[in-house]
């Protein structure tokens, strides 16, 4: 929780807009409680059996995620793994190269056809 608590300080701060932590599922109401008290916009998502996503930051950055409709990362177009991945603050420039190698790969799987 100490993890949780400083993304909490950052995102105060005016550090970060948009922050995605993954914790265990018995945090859930721990984490929900804080979000909901200090009135932070947030989505929490399932993980597996045992863990949860975390989603919390301004009202925008939080809409556009669940825009997204997508509560699996693996799910996410190109484009959406890029907007999140910008919007969580990494490297533009290899953002980027990872959308372009994305991209690349999706354009190389052969597409399957079905014999009628």
């Amino acid at each position: 929780m100490k993890v949780f608590y400083h993304h909490i300080y950052e995102y105060k701060k005016g550090i970060r807009k948009l922050i995605l932590h993954t914790t265990a599922k018995t945090n859930y109401t721990k984490i929900e409680g804080a979000l909901r008290q200090k009135k932070i916009a947030y989505l929490i998502y399932p993980l597996g059996k045992n863990k949860i996503n975390v989603f919390f930051g301004d009202d925008a950055c939080v809409a556009v995620i669940k825009n997204f409709n997508k509560h699996n990362l693996f799910d996410l177009t190109d484009e959406e793994d890029f907007i999140l991945g910008v919007m969580l603050g990494y490297d533009t420039a290899k953002q980027c190269e990872r959308y372009l190698c994305r991209k690349l790969q999706s354009a190389s799987k052969p597409t399957q056809v079905f014999a009628a």
